[in-house]
C-alpha cells in the first residue's frame, strides 16, 4: 500500500471539515453554486452594475448634540446627500454626537465600568441608516467633515426596514471594525475602509462610534452605500482561503450565537462524563473562582464544557454579580436570557443597553428574567432598549427593591405613562432620562418619592412644560443632588435656577447648555456662582448673555471648577478668562468656540500661560 494513502485521507478529512464549517454560514443553494462555479471556472463572468446610494432615512441613534425639534447638529442630517463635504469645520448641518474625549468619563456622574467587558468592545455611540434598495455591499464611504476618526465599526443587517415581510431571523454582520484612533488633523475626509463580503443583501447599515481620543466633537455629513443587486459570483468561483483558526470556535461573536446557543453550550446536559479534573481538584474553591472571574462571558461558556468541576464554577451565581451584555447586543435573544436566568439570581449590576431591538427580546422574555433576577439588582442600564413598554417598567419597580441606578437614555419610544412607575423606586440615586418622553406629572411624582437622588439627567426631555416647577421641586426634595443635566431644557427662567441652586448646595455638575431662556442680566449666573462652592463642571453652552461679571464670580467662588463651556457668548473678554484660569487651578477644559471676543490669537496666548488646560475654539471653513 502507498504511504501517500493515509496522508491523502487526512487531507480529505481536513478539507471536508473546512467545507462543513463554511456550509454553516451558507445555504444549501450557495454550497451547490460554489461547486458548480468551481467545476465550470472557464465561463465568462457577467458584468454587474454597482448601485451607489445615500441614506434615505435615519432609523435609530444613541445620542446627538442637537435638539429633538430642529435639524441643527442632529443625526437626521445623515439622511440624503452631503450638506457640507468637502468643506471642513464646525457646521450645524452635520450629525454630531453628544460627547467626545475623556471629559465625560472623568465626571462623578459617569457610571462605573463593568468587569468582563471584552477588550475589543469600544463602541460608545451608534446610528442606524436605511437605504432605498437592498444590495450586496461592495464599499461604504463615510463623509467626515470635522475631527474624523470616530467610526470604529460598520455593520449590515438582514432586515429590510421598508418591507412588510420581516425575515424569520434578523442577522447582523460586521463589515469592518477598527480601534479608536486619533487623527492628526481635524480636516474633512472620505473614510472608505475595506469591507467584508456578506451573503445577504442589505439596506440597513449601522455605524458605531468611539470619540474618546478626539480633541473635539466629530461631525459626519453623509454615508454612501455601494453594492450590487445580485450576489457577486466572483467569490463563488474562487476557492476559499481557509485559515486553520477557522476550525476553532474562538470567534467571540459566533459564541454569542443565534437563538441563545451561547447558553445551550453551557448547559450540563451536553457535558461528557469526565472522571478527572486535572490538578484543579487540589486548588481551593475561592482560588478557582478568582481565576474564572477574569474570563469574558463566551470564555466562561467554553470553559464550562471542559469538566464538571469547571462547569460548577462557571455557573456559580457569584460569577455573575455584575454583567454587561451590551457588547453582545446583536446576538442577545429571549433564549439567551432564559439560559442566563439561573446564573443571575445574585446579580447586582446589569447592562443591557442597546439589546433586544428588532424583536430579539420580547416583553415576556425580559419580564421573566427580571422576576427571577431582579431582587438584588442595584444598577440597571437599559439605554436605547426599544422593546421596553410600561409593563417592563412596572415589573422593574416590583421586582427590584434595591435598585439605585436606572438608565433609560434614548428610550424615546417608551410611552409617557410608563414613567409613572419610577416613583415606586424610592431608593434611586442615579436616574438617566435623556431623550425620553417623560411628562411633567410623572417627573414631579418621581421627585416627590425619590429623595435620595444624587445624579439626574433630564437632557432633551421636551415633553416637560415647566422646568421652573421641576427645578423648584428638585430644590425642595433632592438636597443630596451632586449632578444635574438640563441640556436643551428650553423654558427654565432665572426663577427656577435661583431656587435650584439655593436648595441643592452640594451640586458638583450642572449642565445648562442651550437653555436659552436664562438671562445673565437677571443676576442668575452670579447667584449660581455664589451658591455652589463645590462646582466642578458648568456648561452654559450657547447662552449668548453670559458676560465678564459672571466669569469673574465663578473665578472668585468656584475654585474647584474642572470643565466649563461658554460656547457662543459675545460678552466675555480674554481678561476675564485669564482671571478664571488663574483662580481655578484644577481647570482642564474650557470651550470658547464661537465666542466673538476670543480670537485664535487670544486662545494661543492663554494656552501658552496655562498649558494644562485644553482650550477649545472650533472653526468653519
Amino acid at each position: 500500500s502507498s504511504p501517500m494513502f493515509p496522508m491523502l485521507t487526512i487531507l480529505s478529512m481536513f478539507y471536508y471539515i473546512c467545507l462543513r464549517r463554511r456550509a454553516r454560514t451558507g445555504t444549501r443553494g450557495e454550497v451547490m453554486n460554489s461547486r458548480r462555479a468551481i467545476e465550470s471556472n472557464h465561463r465568462t463572468l457577467p458584468l454587474t452594475v454597482v448601485v451607489q446610494q445615500y441614506a434615505k432615512e435615519v432609523l435609530d441613534f444613541s445620542s446627538h448634540y442637537g435638539s429633538e425639534n430642529s435639524m441643527s447638529y442632529t443625526m437626521w442630517n445623515l439622511a440624503g446627500m452631503p450638506n457640507v463635504y468637502p468643506s471642513s469645520g464646525d457646521f450645524t448641518q452635520t450629525a454630531v454626537f453628544r460627547m467626545y474625549g475623556k471629559w465625560w468619563e472623568q465626571c462623578a456622574s459617569a457610571p462605573q465600568p463593568f468587569r468582563r467587558t471584552p477588550l475589543n468592545f469600544h463602541s460608545q455611540d451608534y446610528v442606524e441608516l436605511a437605504f432605498e434598495e437592498p444590495v450586496y455591499p461592495t464599499a461604504i464611504d463615510v463623509l467626515e467633515t470635522y475631527h474624523p476618526g470616530a467610526v470604529i465599526r460598520i455593520l449590515a443587517c438582514s432586515l429590510n426596514p421598508f418591507s412588510q415581510n420581516p425575515p424569520a431571523e434578523v442577522r447582523w454582520e460586521v463589515l469592518w471594525s477598527g480601534e479608536p484612533t486619533k487623527t492628526l488633523t481635524p480636516q474633512a475626509r472620505q473614510f472608505s475602509p475595506s469591507i467584508k463580503q456578506i451573503n445577504f443583501a442589505t439596506n440597513l447599515i449601522r455605524l458605531e462610534i468611539n470619540s474618546s481620543l478626539l480633541e473635539y466633537y466629530t461631525e459626519l455629513d453623509a454615508v454612501v452605500l455601494h453594492g450590487v443587486k445580485e450576489r457577486p459570483i466572483l467569490s463563488l468561483y474562487k476557492m476559499p482561503v481557509i485559515d486553520i483558526n477557522d476550525l476553532s470556535d474562538s470567534d467571540e461573536e459566533k459564541d454569542m450565537c443565534e437563538s441563545g446557543s451561547l447558553c445551550k453550550r453551557c448547559g450540563g446536559s451536553s457535558l461528557k462524563e469526565h472522571t478527572g479534573n486535572g490538578f484543579f481538584d487540589k486548588l481551593p474553591y475561592e482560588l478557582i473562582q478568582l481565576i474564572v472571574s477574569h474570563l469574558t462571558l463566551p470564555d466562561l461558556c467554553r470553559l464550562a464544557q471542559t469538566s464538571k468541576l469547571l462547569y460548577q464554577h462557571c455557573c456559580d451565581p457569584l460569577q455573575y454579580i455584575q454583567l454587561s451584555l451590551q457588547c453582545y447586543w446583536s446576538r442577545l435573544t429571549d433564549a439567551s436570557l432564559e439560559c442566563l436566568q439561573s446564573r443571575c439570581t445574585l446579580i447586582q449590576r446589569l447592562n443591557m443597553s442597546w439589546c433586544g431591538n428588532k424583536g430579539a427580546i420580547t416583553i415576556t422574555g425580559f419580564c421573566s428574567f427580571m422576576k427571577v433576577c431582579g431582587s438584588e439588582l442595584v444598577c440597571l442600564e437599559l439605554a436605547c432598549c426599544h422593546f421596553l413598554n410600561e409593563a417592563c417598567i412596572e415589573v422593574i419597580a416590583q421586582t427590584c427593591p434595591n435598585l439605585q441606578e436606572l438608565n433609560l437614555s434614548s428610550c424615546d419610544r417608551l410611552h409617557p405613562q410608563a414613567f409613572n412607575h419610577i416613583s415606586k423606586m424610592s431608593g434611586l440615586r442615579r436616574l438617566i432620562l435623556y431623550r425620553t418622553k417623560i411628562e411633567q406629572t410623572a417627573m414631579l411624582s418621581i421627585l416627590t418619592f425619590c429623595t435620595e437622588l444624587r445624579h439626574l439627567n433630564l437632557g432633551s426631555c421636551v415633553m416637560i412644560e415647566d422646568y421652573d416647577l421641576i427645578a423648584s421641586m428638585i430644590s425642595a426634595k433632592c438636597k443630596k443632588l451632586r449632578s444635574l443635566d438640563l441640556w436643551r431644557c428650553k423654558n427654565m427662567t432665572e426663577k427656577g435656577l435661583t431656587e435650584l441652586v439655593s436648595g441643592c448646595r452640594l451640586l458638583e455638575e450642572l449642565d445648562l447648555g442651550w437653555c436659552s431662556t436664562l438671562q445673565s442680566s437677571t443676576g442668575c449666573f452670579v447667584h449660581l456662582a455664589r451658591q455652589l462652592p463645590s462646582l466642578r463642571k458648568l456648561f452654559l453652552t450657547a447662552n449668548r448673555t453670559v458676560c465678564d461679571s459672571d466669569i469673574e464670580e465663578l473665578a472668585n467662588n468656584c475654585q474647584h471648577l474642572q470643565h466649563i463651556d461658554i460656547l457662543g457668548t459675545r460678552m466675555v473678554s480674554p481678561a476675564s478668562l485669564r482671571k478664571l484660569l488663574q483662580s481655578c487651578k484644577k481647570l482642564l477644559l474650557l470651550d470658547v468656540s464661537f465666542c466673538s471676543q476670543i480670537d485664535y490669537q487670544a486662545v494661543q496666548e492663554l494656552t501658552v500661560h496655562f498649558p494644562n488646560v485644553s482650550i477649545k475654539k472650533s472653526f468653519t471653513q
